[in-house]
């Protein structure tokens, strides 16, 4: 039997019909996870070099949340991985939907991006779609069980919400330098700013971002007041720390199980699930390159990153307000936008580099990556497709985006929203490279390089008005 005929003979399983005039409204939550770690042997991906996998330091979950309002499902599964391909997510979508009738519209996939973990994409960040490979098509299949079993759980449950600050953790990791600074970029230009420019180094000028120190979460419990799911979200970066070979889920699922931990939330039934989710991160990480600091131990740097962060959500969870029942509703929107394209120069550079004697020595590090980048984006359609999508969980606001985003626009959301608190889950629905706002793209740097960056200059700014504009329907 074929995979499709196989799929056909499944059950489809109904909603939970809702209540009718004059009945209670009940509103129940389910939490769940599925393990999503690949064999050893596979490509470690993150880094310019991909090494295989030799060891698993902890597991890789989907982590599921399915919220239900008596009218409303909403699904939210959360994977560590490093970014995961559209196609993807619309094939688990696509499974959730035919074995549990719940909507597509209000089901959200999104990767934490934890850079030791394997590939959800199609080899290089540029490839082209294809058909779904073996782990793709693994993945795909535990999302769904995850989100089936976190309805399986489903129980009366109330719910809370709230903002806790933790802005020792968070640096922008862009920085303009002195003049004379070397600036060069693979493209044999020259850029404006520098990522990761190093720690103490002399030619520092200032960050060219802000970032954002909040730590927004929704807090889960049963009607008994049992903790059921603590889902947060962050603005930082993967941590790392990780020995070669070494798959891990860093920070992400260190937060969930100190969070765990301090909520004596072990072997509850129903289960509890911590979530950390990446915020808008793309110009962040956990490096203060002004202050050197010294060698830590493998693991331990993102240790300290989750318990700082999972004592300050803790600590802000048990002043929430919990709610018996609150409206949920989503919106979605699909934006094509257009992919940046190499000049005719740009596209005989690549090629000469590429034609290069091995033990040519390169005028940049990376110019060998970004020439294969630059004939791939030749060679892509004129647009990409993604999927937008806002939730409304009571008074709290949710926005998502398939990108890796940077501070600034999740800053920007937050302000404008009509949702107070409201936060942005980055990479959520594909993953389509970094996402700059335009004034970013002009001081160029890594995070803009054609390749790292493959849409217009201006997808900011149409996916924000796009979001602040599902927002404002869902608060009608």
């Amino acid at each position: 039997m074929n995979r499709r005929s196989l799929l056909q003979t499944l059950p489809a399983f109904a909603l939970p019909p809702t209540a009718r005039a004059g009945e209670a409204r009940v509103f129940r939550a389910g939490a769940a996870t599925s393990v999503i770690t690949p064999p050893l042997g596979v490509k470690i991906v993150g880094n310019f070099a991909e090494p295989l996998a030799a060891h698993i330091h902890d597991e890789l979950h989907a982590r599921c949340l399915v919220l239900d309002d008596g009218m409303t499902r909403l699904a939210f599964a959360i994977c560590d991985n490093l970014g995961l391909a559209r196609e993807v997510c619309d094939e688990a979508k696509r499974l959730i939907h035919h074995e549990t009738g719940l909507a597509l519209t209000n089901i959200l996939i999104s990767a934490t991006h934890t850079h030791s973990g394997p590939s959800a994409r199609y080899g290089a960040a540029t490839a082209a779609a294809g058909p779904l490979d073996e782990y793709q098509l693994f993945l795909a299949r535990r999302i769904a069980d995850g989100v089936r079993r976190a309805i399986n759980n489903l129980t009366p449950a109330r719910i809370g919400w709230g903002v806790a600050r933790e802005p020792n953790q968070v640096f922008n990791r862009r920085w303009h330098m002195k003049p004379g600074a070397p600036m060069g970029n693979p493209f044999g230009g020259t850029d404006l700013v520098r990522m990761n420019p190093g720690v103490g180094n002399p030619d520092l000028l200032e960050p060219a971002g802000p970032t954002d120190p909040e730590v927004a979460f929704l807090s889960v419990q049963t009607a008994e007041g049992k903790p059921l799911a603590l889902f947060a979200n962050y603005g930082l970066h993967y941590v790392g720390g990780v020995p070669s070979g070494h798959i891990s889920a860093d920070y992400f699922a260190l937060f969930a199980d100190r969070v765990q931990q301090r909520l004596s939330a072990d072997r509850l039934n129903p289960p509890f699930v911590g979530l950390m989710t990446n915020g808008t991160s793309g110009d962040v990480n956990n490096i203060n390159f002004r202050t050197p600091r010294p060698g830590v131990p493998p693991y331990q740097k993102m240790t300290e990153v989750a318990d700082a962060v999972a004592e300050v959500v803790v600590k802000a969870q048990a002043a929430v307000k919990h709610h018996a029942w609150v409206p949920l509703a989503a919106a979605q929107e699909e934006l094509a936008l257009v992919y940046r394209k190499p000049t005719p120069e740009q596209i005989a550079r690549a090629k000469g580099i590429l034609a290069r004697p091995a033990n040519a020595k390169p005028d940049h590090p990376l110019e060998l990556p970004y020439a294969r980048r630059t004939l791939d984006m030749a060679e892509l359609p004129s647009h990409m497709r993604i999927v937008l999508q806002a939730f409304r969980l009571g008074d709290l606001g949710l926005a998502a985006i398939p990108f890796e985003v940077f501070a600034e626009i999740g800053l920007e959301l937050k302000a404008k929203s009509p949702f107070q608190p409201s936060f942005t889950i980055s990479l959520a629905n594909g993953s389509g490279g970094y996402l700059p706002t335009p004034p970013q793209h002009r001081l160029g740097g890594y995070e803009t390089w054609l390749g790292t960056s493959r849409v217009e200059f201006e997808a900011s700014t149409k996916i924000v008005a796009t979001l602040l504009r599902l927002m404002e329907q869902l608060k009608r």
